[in-house]
């Protein structure tokens, strides 16, 4: 029964030898093995936003406001730049062998996202604002507001 990987021996059935299992794999000799890229710059940086602290540098922005809106107080519209996962590799970091060229290998990026924001009535020249933005299904931003009156 060479070529099977069990024989019949008296009614049951037992394992061929190991010749016979070398020949089933010399079936495979011509296979070629693809190997896709690694995942675990992913799953790392998946571990540092979920158990790690927030230590990323916040994204800076500025907004300039009359004397009397910083008086009064004021809502003002804002576009920040906030990260999301890259769309090119997927927040692999890399397409196959190299890093990725839109994300520099970091496997996010920062894209435009719009909101308002609240100005108390007082502020003062100088103020700085940290608040984090947090679009679903991407990793927080902080973000650094600096507020000028003039």
């Amino acid at each position: 029964m060479h070529g099977h990987m069990f024989r019949s021996f008296g009614g049951m059935l037992t394992a061929a030898p190991d010749d016979a299992r070398q020949d089933e794999d010399s079936c495979f000799d011509d296979e070629v093995i693809v190997d896709f890229p690694s995942v675990a710059p992913a799953l790392d940086r998946m571990r540092q936003a979920f158990l790690a602290e927030e230590q990323a540098v916040p994204v800076r922005t500025a907004i300039q406001l009359t004397t009397r809106d910083a008086l009064e107080g004021v809502t003002v519209p804002l576009s920040v730049r906030v990260r999301r996962t890259c769309d090119a590799c997927g927040g692999r970091g890399e397409s196959w062998t190299s890093a990725c060229g839109r994300c520099d290998g970091s496997g996010s990026e920062l894209v435009p996202h719009q909101l308002t924001v609240t100005v108390p009535a007082g502020v003062v020249n100088g103020t700085s604002v940290y608040f984090t933005v947090s679009p679903p299904h991407n990793p927080p931003t902080r973000i650094e507001l600096r507020i000028a009156v003039a």
